[in-house]
């Protein structure tokens, strides 16, 4: 019951604990539709995160000592592991095929982003189009991000997230945002004003805090979040950071709201 309340203190809908050493998704007091709430139980203590507010994992530990068979325990993680080992290269192949069976093409997700001409990568599945990006670590393909055509998000089952990224580079200052969308918006503006970057999409606020680890100092284009998670990570990642003032906005829905020249003007402002 420990566990439950620390989990419910973090907003996390949870009843019972999951089975040891395994990462399990629930719904959130915010979001009870979908399902930021990540705990992974480990016997004597146990991690937990609300992706949708946290950007760093908090330990659970008992108030009293819990007797625990650590042999078995041991045992069970390294199976968890292999088998996570083994989804994530499944994970890959499987990108690999989507990417095969892709074909450049217009989107319906692109052309409500404000842009009807852009292209991606098509894949056709079941009589449905998906979007897809790639998702990379240091070049090598671990996965990717389909949308479809109502806008639904989703990444394939059991691959890598962390520190994966889309990277769009023309040479110049580094430039982490969450979404695909803001980076077409960024990309947009600063070509028309001449300006070169390195854009790297990390599909949450907490990954881009991961991929900044590894950058020189370079800009952030943060969410406004509700949560404040989006200012608050940019803040903790210590670079400078544009954010809309509009809450609930990222970047390009003020791109689409404004225009290419007053949200390229207020962009760079920070650059």
């Amino acid at each position: 019951m420990e566990l439950i309340n620390f989990c419910r203190a973090h907003g996390i809908l949870i009843d019972s604990p999951p089975p040891i050493g395994v990462w399990r998704r629930y719904p959130t007091d915010d979001h009870p539709n979908k399902r930021n709430g990540a705990v992974k139980f480990m016997g004597d203590h146990a991690f937990v995160q609300n992706h949708a507010m946290d950007t760093e994992v908090s330990v659970w530990q008992p108030d009293t000592p819990v007797k625990i068979d650590r042999a078995k325990i041991a045992r069970d993680l390294q199976a968890v592991e292999d088998k996570r080992r083994a989804d994530q290269r499944e994970a890959a192949n499987k990108a690999a095929f989507i990417m095969k069976s892709c074909q450049l093409g217009r989107h319906d997700y692109l052309k409500r982003k404000g842009f009807p001409d852009a292209e991606g990568y098509i894949w056709v599945h079941e009589g449905k189009q998906f979007l897809i990006l790639p998702m990379r670590v240091q070049g090598h393909l671990v996965g990717c991000q389909m949308i479809d055509q109502e806008g639904g998000k989703k990444f394939l089952y059991g691959q890598r997230t962390s520190n994966a990224e889309i990277k769009i580079d023309n040479g110049g200052v580094d430039i982490l945002c969450e979404g695909y969308a803001t980076a077409l918006s960024i990309q947009s503006v600063l070509k028309r004003f001449k300006r070169r970057y390195v854009i790297h999409v990390c599909f949450s606020a907490g990954n881009m805090k991961k991929i900044a680890a590894d950058l020189k100092p370079g800009i952030v284009v943060a969410d406004n979040d509700a949560s404040g998670t989006g200012e608050r990570v940019a803040k903790e990642i210590g670079w400078k950071y544009w954010m809309s003032d509009v809450v609930g906005e990222d970047a390009n829905d003020t791109h689409v709201r404004l225009g290419n020249f007053q949200f390229g003007q207020s962009l760079l402002k920070v650059l």
